[in-house]
């Protein structure tokens, strides 16, 4: 990091460095494998590296435990009615910092800030129910119209490996 910088800095001096290399790939935002993955914001997971995508391929939703708000909701159509996406790949993992958390998270803020957040802090015990329950909230979205391929996987942070999560259990 440069003498007095902060990490943006190092982050737009990269984008420079970035830029003096790249060409326009000519693409539109329609991901070319029609497919929208849903996952946590995790440092540790590395979505393309994993999944063998490439540039172009998909759209990526992340947030906290990659769970499906409203707004995963709002992307979701989006990308499905506007963009061409029919497949959604929702992606948990393996020690998430929403498991050691709860939603008394909410009256700390609101202690410290003085104000409750309108969100809620979507805590978890158990990584495949949440799964289960987030496959759940896309398939019975009325705005999000392609819901045949709704598949929800736990990503091992450990070996890197996926395990699909079965949706009946």
């Amino acid at each position: 990091m440069p003498a007095g910088g902060t990490v943006t800095d190092r982050l737009v001096e990269a984008n420079v460095r970035y830029a003096d290399a790249f060409s326009d790939p000519g693409m539109d935002a329609r991901p070319v494998l029609h497919v929208a993955v849903v996952a946590c914001m995790d440092a540790r997971l590395d979505l393309h590296a994993a999944l063998g995508l490439e540039l172009g391929d998909c759209h990526t939703i992340r947030n906290a435990g990659g769970v499906v708000t409203d707004d995963v909701i709002r992307s979701l159509t989006i990308s499905q009615r506007k963009l061409g996406t029919r497949s959604v790949v929702l992606i948990h993992h393996t020690g998430c910092g929403l498991e050691s958390l709860t939603e008394d998270f909410r009256n700390e803020l609101e202690a410290e800030v003085g104000q409750r957040p309108a969100w809620a802090v979507e805590s978890f015990r158990d990584v495949d129910q949440d799964v289960r329950q987030s496959m759940q909230r896309v398939r019975t979205s009325p705005f999000v119209p392609h819901t045949d391929d709704v598949r929800g996987f736990v990503f091992d942070v450990k070996t890197g490996l996926l395990r699909e999560v079965d949706p009946a259990s």
